[in-house]
Formats: C-alpha cells, sequence, structure tokens
C-alpha cells in the first residue's frame, strides 16, 4: 500500500506487498521487494535496492550520493538485503566508481537511529550499529559484529567476523575476529567472549582461541608470532580466521592491546 501523500516515481519497482508511508520519496532507480515497509517522511534514492522484509523508519537518508569530492554523479549502486530494520534519521550512501561501484549492506542488521554507513562499505549479516556510530567509506564489517553508539570507524577498517567495538571509541586500526576494542584510539581488550558463548562455541575452542590470542599478541610482531603457534592451535577454526585476518592485507595496521 502506498499512501496518496507519498511520492514515488513511476520507474521506481516496488512490490505489491510493500507499504509506503505518507511524505516519503522514492526515486526513479529504487527497487523494493516484498514485505518492506518504508514508514513517514522516508527518502530512497540511487541505484538503490531494498530487500525483502525490511523496515526503515522516519527521517532515514538512503541512497544519497557520497559525501566524496570526487563524485560526479556516476550511476553507482547501494544494495541492502533482507529482514533489516534501519532506524530514524540513518544514513547509507550509494557508492563510488572509484571505490567499486557499490555500497553493500547485508541480511538481519540492525541499524540504529543517526547511524552513518559512507560510500563503498560492505555490511555483512546480523551486525548491530548503534546510536549515532559513523562508519566512513570502503569500510568493511563483517557478520555478527556490533558496534556501540558514538563510534567512529576510519575509512577503509576492516572488522572481523563477531568483534565488539566498545561504545565511543575511535576505530583507527583493524579489528581481528572475535576482538574486543575500546579507546580513543582503539585497542583490544581481549576476546568476545560473550559474543562466542551466545553462539553457542564450545568451551574448549574458545580456550583454544584464547590461548591464540595470548601467544599472537605477546610482542608487538604478529607476523613473526603466527609462525610460532603450534599446529594444535591452528587446528582451530576460529584461530585460522584471525591468522587468515592478519594475512590478508600486511599493509593495514591491527588494532593490539595496550601494554602494560
Amino acid at each position: 500500500m502506498i499512501h496518496e501523500k507519498a511520492i514515488v516515481d513511476k520507474k521506481a519497482k516496488i512490490s505489491d506487498s510493500v507499504v509506503i508511508g505518507p511524505y516519503s520519496i522514492v526515486g526513479p532507480y529504487v527497487e523494493i521487494k516484498e514485505g518492506s515497509e518504508i514508514q513517514s517522511h522516508v527518502i530512497l534514492q540511487g541505484n538503490t535496492i531494498i530487500g525483502k522484509n525490511t523496515r526503515i523508519f522516519p527521517f532515514a537518508s538512503i541512497g544519497t550520493s557520497p559525501q566524496d569530492l570526487k563524485y560526479s554523479g556516476e550511476h553507482t549502486k547501494l544494495e541492502i538485503g533482507n529482514n533489516n530494520i534501519i532506524r530514524e534519521h540513518v544514513t547509507i550512501n550509494i557508492g563510488t566508481q572509484g571505490g567499486g561501484g557499490i555500497t553493500k549492506i547485508g541480511n538481519d542488521n540492525l541499524i540504529m537511529i543517526g547511524a552513518h554507513i559512507a560510500h563503498d562499505c560492505k555490511v555483512g549479516n546480523n551486525t548491530v550499529i548503534a546510536n549515532c556510530a559513523a562508519i566512513a567509506g570502503h569500510a568493511e564489517i563483517a557478520d555478527d559484529v556490533i558496534i556501540g553508539g558514538n563510534c567512529g570507524i576510519q575509512q577503509f577498517t576492516r572488522i572481523g567476523k563477531m568483534a565488539m567495538i566498545g561504545g565511543m571509541t575511535a576505530v583507527s586500526r583493524d579489528v581481528i575476529p572475535y576482538g574486543l576494542s575500546f579507546g580513543n584510539r582503539n585497542y583490544l581488550e581481549g576476546i568476545n567472549l560473550v559474543g562466542l558463548r551466545r553462539k553457542k562455541v564450545s568451551n574448549k575452542e574458545i580456550l583454544s582461541l584464547s590461548e591464540a590470542y595470548k601467544e599472537i599478541f605477546k610482542t608487538k610482531a604478529l607476523h613473526e608470532n603466527l609462525t610460532k603457534l603450534n599446529e594444535e592451535l591452528k587446528n582451530n577454526s576460529y584461530v585460522m580466521e584471525i591468522i587468515d585476518f592478519i594475512n590478508h592485507d600486511k599493509k593495514r595496521p591491527i588494532c593490539t592491546p595496550l601494554i602494560k
């Protein structure tokens, strides 16, 4: 159902089961799939796809142009998956030609009030991005990540699977999978034990992961420390995910524990 006071371009592709509230504006290149609800005063622009059963709350601005001075109107994309909740005043930009041309949001995410996701970001599934968190361009957020309120994520930063970023943290270094990160400039506080237990990871695997964490971060020479890990720890798939994450991009700084 499209409210009579909504403005929906005739070229937009809107499924019959979509609800669009009053005073919302939907541009010509927008596609909204079955079961989604666009509440009042929402702006949907750009070459944007909204997946199934996604709810977008008032005053969100989705698919708008990148905040990038190099952008000159290219027909780039935003793809948002299924079963997402996008709360009030959220802003999500389309991609840029130089950054791959697409911003992509997965499924089952909760993006809370006032959060910003910039151009060319990749956000996985089952994440929580809390109030007023700002994610700069080209960042990669893996599955099951929690980003606390008022966080700032620097451009090109990677945050690994099931990591948790404490509120008001300034993230300028990559965060390993399962890491727990805080600080005015982010540091590691340990492994995200609460998240692992919620996912019903076995105690044996958590203990191995904790032991590997200590060995990997015992000195600043991370890559050297990785070569010294025993084979038993490397048989743990969670440990291997951290190893692969660190080795994937050796130019990126990795978030480490504070020296005490």
